[in-house]
């Protein structure tokens, strides 16, 4: 009979806790800014770099996250709000970006041919242990994808600037175990509110953004038994409040956890499990200054 040391099942129990899990994070969401950190044991990726390359770096450091962990980034297209950091990672780290020739021609990007590398839609991606599908997706923009990263058998959504709920997001959402969703505006906020018309008209376009009604009625009409997280994603700071949105989802959510994905900070680090057990936080930032919890 083999004895086993003391502490060993713990141990094994909890490698195998870590291995069947993906860790995730937003690094900040909004029109200022959007970056979004999913990661295995051994490798991350992001989709998008809003972020300056020196703020991506304080926030994950507050996370306790490491740079040379991320061995890929994903754009899911050009508006500045996806990609200001995208030239300062790359050329300080010589972190591939993954980007369509049509997206990277209208960013008007700067990056070295070494570093860029295309990805055509509906045709997965591996990096390391993750494998990233992107699909197209509504967006006022050249030639805009949304994405789904699969590991440790956890697929995890990032659906924002999505427009409107169209077949590929229906199809794919189904299948998360969690989403960053995008609710990005309160219909009479927005009707009632300082934008002009033309504005409006652009983000309820069916190529703009989705509503905190619209990604409620995804929610409950697609989400799986292994949904476990849903984080509200790119709050608009003038149509939409954080109160308003998460309310209104946890009326629904059930055993669901609704998380904020703040405009203005980078949230926990989560782990995602592959059933609808949800493991919550495992990383709180720390901050050293009050004066860094703000982008501005």
């Amino acid at each position: 009979m083999v004895t086993r040391p003391a502490g060993a099942f713990l141990a094994a129990n909890c490698f195998t806790f870590v291995a069947m899990s993906l860790t995730v994070t937003s690094l900040n969401s909004g029109s200022n800014g959007n970056c979004y950190y999913i990661a295995n044991e051994n490798e991350a990726v992001m989709v998008d770099a809003g972020l300056s390359c020196r703020e991506t770096q304080r926030r994950m450091d507050r996370l306790g996250l490491a740079m040379d962990k991320v061995k890929a980034i994903f754009i899911s297209h050009e508006h500045g709000d996806h990609i200001k950091g995208v030239e300062g990672i790359a050329d300080k780290y010589k972190i591939p970006i993954y980007i369509t020739p049509a997206t990277l021609n209208s960013s008007r990007m700067r990056l070295d041919c070494g570093v860029v590398y295309h990805f055509t839609p509906n045709i997965a991606v591996t990096i390391g242990g993750l494998s990233i599908l992107p699909f197209p997706k509504k967006h006022d923009a050249i030639d805009p994808h949304s994405f789904v990263i699969e590991g440790n058998g956890v697929k995890i959504g990032v659906f924002t600037d999505i427009g409107v709920v169209c077949k590929d997001v229906l199809a794919n959402f189904k299948q998360c175990n969690a989403v960053f969703l995008e609710a990005n505006y309160d219909e009479a906020m927005l009707a009632g509110g300082r934008y002009p018309h033309h504005l409006q008209n652009r983000i309820t376009s069916g190529h703009g953004h989705i509503s905190n009604r619209q990604a409620l009625e995804l929610f409950c009409g697609q989400r799986a038994a292994h949904l476990s997280h849903i984080f509200l994603s790119h709050l608009s700071k003038d149509n939409n409040c954080p109160d308003l949105a998460l309310n209104l989802f946890n009326s629904k959510a059930g055993h669901v956890q609704i998380v904020i994905a703040s405009r203005y900070n980078e949230i926990p680090l989560y782990r995602i499990l592959p059933g609808p057990t949800a493991a919550g936080i495992i990383k709180k930032p720390v901050r050293v200054h009050a004066r860094q919890a703000t982008l501005f």
